[in-house]
């Protein structure tokens, strides 16, 4: 009976140790809602599993404003420790990601890799005090700095920088994050930040805990599929390329109706483009301009404009594309640079204005080109006179191995030969081909 007690205790230690460790995430896109579901299921999957802590991988270069809040305060409310690991090597934690790292409750980052640029831009990299003026500036820059502010004050962490990263966007390096006192450790890797950690004490929203994480059992939690779609929808150059593929589907399916299968691949690219956008700080009115652009090629078809269409829908495209994602939006926070890829936009706006004006002229080319089937086919052909034709009451003539009536306004001999100038319903107008 004694030997049983002392089985089932063991066991339920196992059990105990088995269910304890550590939860490791990986975040390595901008921060959008799929971050902020995907950290709070983390935290709740983690205070379901009684681990010792949750282990957030960081490497972003930053993202919405509501978001970053979000993030920051489960963090801030977690009864489980949070520990934001800036890793690996050439990672950063740009503009958004200093406010979730400075939020941790432990904030550690790799060799290599930096924190910083805080300061409020639009997306496309622009200071907002070029395009808001500058009382727009200063009270998002004031907001902000509040926001970062409560933040150190609550994790004991350095003020002054966290300050200055938002008022100069400052951005430096993991050893000076360290002396700085904006990090609490620097870990080559994620075994040694763990023995680090061994018996640090830590506040959670519950009360302090002493952290027991030297033989940890590391478990990795993913993205639901739901997540990843809406992660990866939320990069730029995934939503640039979708609408670009809507709309080339689209005028396939205009250029050739009935194909059916580029309009459906374009309906649909539109489509997951259209809700991709309610993530990102897109400028309408640069989408218009991309939409004028597509309206000036289709016009190819129908008005001769030796090309100033095609050059204005290129001019069009291109303006609209580099302006996509470049509208001053206090909801985000990225690092200077951000947005859709130049090259990209250059590439894929040549491509796709060269090739559907090219075929604009095809298609117009097509249809003023003279016929080669079918009675209007058989005007300038040549004939030979089979019934005298006269000017009162015509003739017949044989052609391409058929024979016709036939009238003139001369005499013609049978015999003779004739060349085909108009088409009257049945009957055809010629004149005599002179030797």
């Amino acid at each position: 009976m004694k030997k049983s007690f002392v089985m089932v205790l063991l066991f339920s230690f196992v059990s105990l140790s088995a269910s304890a460790g550590v939860l490791i995430i990986e975040i390595n896109s901008s921060i959008n809602p799929a971050t902020v579901d995907f950290i709070n299921d983390a935290i709740r999957e983690s205070k379901v599993t009684g681990s010792e802590l949750l282990l957030i991988l960081l490497d972003t270069p930053g993202g919405l404003v509501n978001s970053t809040r979000e993030i920051v305060k489960s963090i801030m409310s977690s009864d489980v420790p949070v520990v934001v690991y800036v890793y690996p090597d050439g990672a950063r934690a740009g503009s958004a990601g200093v406010f979730i790292t400075m939020s941790a409750h432990i904030a550690a980052m790799a060799p290599g890799t930096n924190i910083g640029a805080a300061h409020p831009v639009e997306a496309g990299g622009q200071d907002v005090d070029k395009r808001g003026g500058k009382d727009l500036k200063k009270k998002i820059e004031n907001d902000t700095i509040a926001f970062i502010e409560s933040i150190a004050e609550k994790r004991g962490r350095n003020k002054d920088w966290a300050i200055r990263a938002v008022r100069d966007s400052i951005s430096v390096t993991a050893s000076t994050a360290l002396q700085e006192r904006v990090i609490d450790v620097v870990a080559k890797d994620i075994d040694e930040l763990l023995r680090f950690l061994d018996g640090k004490e830590v506040e959670t929203a519950s009360g302090k805990k002493v952290l027991r994480t030297a033989y940890a059992e590391k478990r990795f939690f993913k993205m639901n599929i739901r997540q990843r779609l809406t992660n990866l929808f939320a990069d730029p150059n995934i939503s640039y390329i979708l609408m670009m593929i809507g709309i080339a589907g689209i005028m396939m399916e205009l250029y050739h109706p009935g194909t059916i299968f580029p309009g459906v691949i374009g309906g649909i690219s539109l489509i997951l483009a259209f809700m991709s956008f309610q993530v990102l700080p897109i400028n309408y009115g640069a989408l218009l301009l991309i939409l004028l652009g597509v309206v000036m090629i289709i016009l190819e078809l129908y008005v001769t404009s030796y090309g100033i269409l095609s050059i204005g829908a290129a001019i069009s495209i291109l303006l609209g594309s580099l302006l996509l994602i470049n509208k001053l939006d206090p909801r985000f926070l990225f690092e200077p640079g951000y947005g859709v890829d130049r090259t990209m936009i250059f590439s894929i706006t040549l491509v796709l204005v060269v090739f559907f004006a090219f075929v604009a002229y095809l298609v117009v080319k097509s249809r003023i080109k003279r016929p080669v089937v079918g009675p209007e086919g058989l005007v300038g052909k040549i004939g030979e006179v089979t019934e005298a034709i006269s000017p009162k009451k015509g003739g017949k003539i044989f052609i391409s191995g058929e024979y016709w009536f036939a009238d003139s306004d001369e005499e013609i001999s049978v015999g003779e030969k004739v060349e085909i100038i108009e088409i009257r319903g049945l009957r055809l107008k010629v004149k005599r081909v002179e030797k």
